[in-house]
C-alpha cells in the first residue's frame, strides 16, 4: 500500500489531519481548563451568597455548600474588605495560584500544559473576578487533580473525535484521488504498455479523454510522440524495403554497366575526334556509376562508406560535373561558370565529392528548367586558415518553405513534382562523413546558394 500513490496519499492525509487537530487541541484543552476553573469560580460565589442569604448556617451545610462547589474555601472582597466566607480544612499547602481575571493566551496555554504534566496531589489558589459584580475579587482553593482528569478525559474525547475525522477524510480523499487521478493514470499506462507490444499499429496511440487539465495534457503529448514514433517506424520499414530494392537494382544494374563499360573501352580506339573527345568522359561515367554500384552491394546499409581521403583537384572535378550537366542542358538558355583556383587541392574522397558537386548542380540545372527561362548557375571556390569553401549558387525560383523545413529530410525536402528529396540528404551524409558541412546560404526569388564547408584540421568543424 506505501508504494502506490492512492495509498501514501491515504497515509499523509491521515498525518496532516491529526497534525492540524494537534494544533487545535492545545489551545482547546487550554480553553476547557478557563471554563472549568471559571465554574468552580462561579459555584463558590453562589455558595456565599446561600450563606448571606441565611446569615448563620450549620457546619454540616457549610461543608455540603463547598463540596458541591468542589472548592475548600472561598475569599470575597467587597470594598477593599477582604472576607473569609466559607472554609473547610486544607489537605496541604497551596502550592501555586492562578489569577482569571485578565490571562493571555500563552498564559492559559503554559498553564493548561503544566496542569497535564503535573502528576502529583496539588491545592492550588484560583483568583477570579465575582459575577454580576458581585464584589471587587473571588478568590477559591480547589484540587488540582480533578482538573486534571476533567482535562485528560476532553483530551481523551478530541483525540477519538479527531482520529475519527481523520479517518473519514482521508477514506473520502482516498476514493477521491483513485477516481479521479490514480485510475486515469492506470489508463495512460496501459495504453502505453499496449503501443509497446505493437508500436507500428494505429490503433494503439491514445485517445485523450481525461477531464483533469494536466492529466488531459500529458495525454496529449503522449498521443503526439506516439504519433510522431509510429510515422517514424513506418518510414523506416520503407526505407529498409527501399534499401533492399535498391541493391537488388545496383546488383543488375553494375552487371549492365560492367557490360558497357567494356564496349566503352573498345569505343576508345576510335579515331573519330568526336569520339575520343567524348569518350573520355563517358568511361569516366560508367566507371563512377559502377562504383556507386559496388559501394550500395558491399554496405548494404542505408550509411555510406567512410570517405577515403586524399588530395584531389578540386576544379578537375568541378569541371567533370559541368562537363556532364552542360550536355543535359544543350536545349535551354543556360550558361554555367567557374571560379576555382587551378592549383587547388583539397583533402577529400574524390568519387564522394563529385557526387556532392552534381547533387547540387543538378538540383539547380532542373529548378532553372522548370521555369522555362533563361539562367546561370555558378560555382565558386575559396580557402581559409581553417576550411575550404566551395559555392554553388543558380538564378532559379528559390526554394519553397516546405522544402526549406524538410531540407535535409528524406522523401520531404523534395522540389521537383516526383523527387524524392534524397539528393540533398546524400549530399548532406557525405559532406559530414568529410568531417564538414553542408548549409544553405540563401533562397529567394533571385536564386539559391548552398556553401560545402571541409576542414583542413582532422577534427570535424564545430
Amino acid at each position: 500500500m506505501t508504494n502506490s500513490l492512492s495509498g501514501r496519499f491515504l497515509i499523509l492525509t491521515v498525518i496532516f489531519v491529526m497534525l492540524a487537530e494537534v494544533f487545535i487541541f492545545v489551545p482547546s484543552i487550554a480553553r476547557f481548563r478557563q471554563d472549568y476553573l471559571n465554574a468552580r469560580l462561579e459555584r463558590a460565589q453562589l455558595a456565599s451568597l446561600a450563606l448571606e442569604a441565611a446569615d448563620m448556617i450549620s457546619p454540616a451545610l457549610e461543608a455540603e455548600l463547598l463540596t458541591n462547589a468542589e472548592v475548600y474555601n472561598v475569599v470575597l472582597r467587597r470594598d477593599d474588605m477582604r472576607q473569609l466566607a466559607l472554609s473547610s480544612p486544607i489537605p496541604s499547602p497551596i502550592t501555586a495560584t492562578y489569577d482569571m481575571r485578565a490571562p493571555t493566551s500563552m498564559t492559559l496555554i503554559s498553564d493548561a500544559l503544566a496542569t497535564l504534566l503535573n502528576k502529583q496531589e496539588r491545592v492550588i489558589r484560583i483568583i477570579g473576578n465575582p459575577v454580576r459584580d458581585g464584589g471587587l475579587l473571588i478568590e477559591v482553593t480547589i484540587d488540582e487533580m480533578p482538573l486534571r482528569s476533567a482535562m485528560l478525559q476532553y483530551g481523551w474525547n478530541i483525540l477519538i473525535l479527531s482520529a475519527f475525522i481523520s479517518v473519514v477524510t482521508a477514506g473520502m480523499l482516498f476514493f477521491a484521488v483513485r477516481r479521479l487521478l490514480v485510475t486515469p493514470i492506470k489508463g495512460v499506462v496501459a495504453h502505453m504498455q499496449a503501443y509497446t507490444k505493437a508500436p507500428e499499429d494505429a490503433r494503439q496511440i491514445i485517445t485523450p479523454t481525461a477531464s483533469i487539465k494536466e492529466l488531459r495534457a500529458a495525454e496529449e503529448s503522449l498521443q503526439m510522440m506516439q504519433m510522431q514514433l509510429t510515422s517514424a517506424l513506418k518510414q523506416k520499414e520503407r526505407l529498409a524495403q527501399l534499401g533492399s530494392g535498391v541493391a537488388k537494382v545496383s546488383h543488375d544494374l553494375r552487371n549492365i554497366l560492367t557490360s558497357a563499360q567494356l564496349f566503352t573501352d573498345r569505343i576508345e580506339g576510335s579515331q573519330d575526334p568526336l569520339v575520343q573527345r567524348m569518350a573520355p568522359k563517358l568511361v569516366g561515367s560508367i566507371t563512377r556509376a559502377v562504383h556507386l554500384c559496388e559501394n550500395t552491394l558491399a554496405f548494404g546499409r542505408v550509411e555510406e562508406p567512410a570517405p577515403t581521403l586524399s588530395r584531389v583537384n578540386l576544379a578537375q572535378i568541378v569541371g567533370d560535373v559541368i562537363d556532364s550537366e552542360r550536355l543535359a542542358a544543350e536545349e535551354y538558355e543556360m550558361s554555367f561558370s567557374e571560379d576555382i583556383p587551378a592549383t587547388m587541392t583539397v583533402r577529400a574522397d574524390g568519387e564522394q565529392l563529385y557526387r556532392v558537386v552534381q547533387n547540387l548542380v543538378r538540383n539547380a540545372r532542373q529548378a532553372i528548367m522548370a521555369t522555362k527561362k533563361p539562367g546561370e548557375i555558378c560555382i565558386h571556390a575559396h580557402e581559409d586558415d581553417n576550411c575550404w569553401l566551395l559555392t554553388v549558387s543558380d538564378t532559379g525560383p528559390g526554394l519553397p518553405p516546405k522544402a526549406q523545413e524538410h531540407l535535409f529530410q528524406p522523401f520531404q525536402g523534395g522540389v521537383r513534382k516526383g523527387g524524392s528529396g534524397l539528393g540533398l540528404v546524400i549530399a548532406g551524409d557525405l559532406i559530414r562523413g568529410h568531417g564538414g558541412r553542408l548549409r544553405l546560404e540563401s533562397t529567394g526569388a533571385d536564386g539559391t546558394t548552398f556553401v560545402i564547408e571541409l576542414p583542413k584540421a582532422d577534427l570535424a568543424l564545430a
